[in-house]
């Protein structure tokens, strides 16, 4: 039997609407105490079929005019009865109503437990849980249409076949160990090598998508460098649309790296402005360099930045050396409006876009170079892997098929290939939560908000 459990769902803005939901085996009972239907009665009310009524506190002083919904258990989100009111946004009247709740009998809910109650009652995978946090806070189309696609179960669906097809590998070689006598097909591990092969090509292909994944969920993290006074922040504050950076014509302004998030075209880019590259005396000054160094080797984007109307220096062409190797940079001569001392072709780089920072010049081009650079090949329908813990248990199950193959290829016997094959499952087992102990669990859903 499990208590009720009572949030606000919409969270503490002002909206049109606001949502309190309940679940668990008392909930109508508990919603009845604090809710009048302008008809019947709400344990009458059929299933998924919105009822209005009066929403109250314990003296019976009207909160809201609203909506109750109720869904039974099995057929609900979390499995159990839920009940929900659909009210007016007012955070202060949700906040009364919610108390009134409390009042009745429910308990306040904790971070992710609607979806952790819909997950431990078989409702939803794990893959499909963690795909909801992502969901509600994907800010990209691509992002939401994979993780809606993830909640759907997609990765469900790639994941299961090379699960069950090693379940029963396991299976047919313990049932023969088991039951000597009885009439069951000999067990030959090298029947199976084919199916191993095949199901450790899936598990890579799926592992390939990561690194378009991160980037989905992420962003992709561009670093913005160049020598002092070349415009490093007045880029970022263009792109931001805001004067994030402090701007002056003194060399060295910026001093440690910064940050923001930004929408570049269809891509989102987490742009760090770095401090300029340079020798410098200065001890604070050269702690910022150092990090300008990190952030070029660590960012999947460099936009190498020079100043258009001066001829380059030696400074310029020691920074294009560090970006050289990097896998994706672009350059921009910036500073157009003063004239050209720099031409695309005098710059070492695959992209060499001229811009404008302060006019905004530029810039649409830029987006478009970006877009096509990390337009990602898989299809964002759920089935590329962006979850950091999932790629782990993937990488994890795809090793131990990797040392199972060689196993079976040095004569390995089959109880010593098998713990290998087991030990692929467990770890895919935490993927789905076919395994996960009750600590990861928790860890999991502390990611949610309350009311989810």
């Amino acid at each position: 039997m499990s208590h009720t459990i009572a949030a606000v769902s919409t969270g503490n803005q002002v909206s049109a609407i606001g949502i309190l939901r309940l679940s668990g085996d008392d909930c109508i009972q508990i919603a009845e105490k604090v809710f009048t239907p302008s008809k019947g009665e709400l344990r009458h009310a059929p299933d998924r079929k919105l009822v209005l009524g009066t929403l109250h506190d314990k003296e019976h002083r009207v909160i809201d005019q609203c909506m109750a919904v109720v869904a039974r258990g099995p057929h609900s989100y979390t499995g159990e009865d839920t009940v929900e009111f659909h009210c007016h946004g007012s955070p202060a009247m949700l906040a009364a109503a919610l108390q009134s709740l409390y009042l009745a009998g429910a308990k306040p809910a904790g971070r992710g437990e609607f979806t952790k109650r819909a997950f431990l009652n078989g409702k939803l995978d794990l893959t499909q849980a963690e795909a909801v946090i992502d969901l509600i806070e994907a800010d990209t189309a691509d992002a939401a249409a994979n993780a809606a696609g993830q909640v759907g179960g997609m990765l469900q669906k790639k994941l299961t076949p090379i699960y069950q097809n090693l379940v029963d590998l396991c299976s047919h070689f313990h049932a023969v160990l088991d039951y000597p006598d009885e009439d069951i097909e000999d067990f030959g591990l090298a029947a199976y090598d084919s199916d191993l092969r095949r199901d450790a090509k899936d598990l890579y292909g799926l592992l390939a998508t990561y690194g378009q994944g991160r980037i989905l969920r992420q962003g992709v993290a561009a670093a913005i460098v160049g020598k002092p006074n070349v415009g490093k922040s007045s880029l970022l504050n263009a792109l931001a649309g805001f004067d994030r950076c402090i701007v002056t014509d003194i060399p060295g302004t910026t001093r440690d790296t910064v940050e923001e998030n930004v929408m570049l075209g269809a891509t989102r880019l987490r742009l760090i402005d770095t401090a300029g590259i340079r020798d410098t005396q200065d001890a604070v000054e050269a702690i910022g360099v150092q990090r300008s160094k990190d952030a070029v080797e660590n960012a999947d984007l460099v936009l190498f930045v020079c100043d258009g109307s001066k001829p380059l220096d030696n400074q310029d062409l020691e920074i294009m050396d560090l970006c050289s190797e990097h896998e994706h940079a672009i350059a921009l001569i910036n500073k157009s409006d003063l004239g050209s001392a720099v031409v695309p072709g005098d710059l070492p780089f695959m992209t060499v876009i001229p811009i404008c920072a302060k006019t905004g010049q530029g810039l649409e081009q830029l987006a478009d170079a970006v877009d096509v650079m990390f337009e990602g090949e898989a299809p964002c329908d759920g089935s590329i892997l962006t979850n950091p813990r999932q790629y782990d248990a993937c990488r994890r199950a795809y090793e131990a098929l990797l040392r199972a193959i060689q196993g079976l290829k040095l004569g390995l016997t089959p109880d010593a290939v098998l713990t290998d094959v087991e030990e692929g499952m467990e770890a895919m087992g935490e993927v789905t939560g076919a395994t996960v102990r009750e600590d990861i669990t928790a860890r999991i859903f502390q990611r949610f908000c309350v009311g989810k």
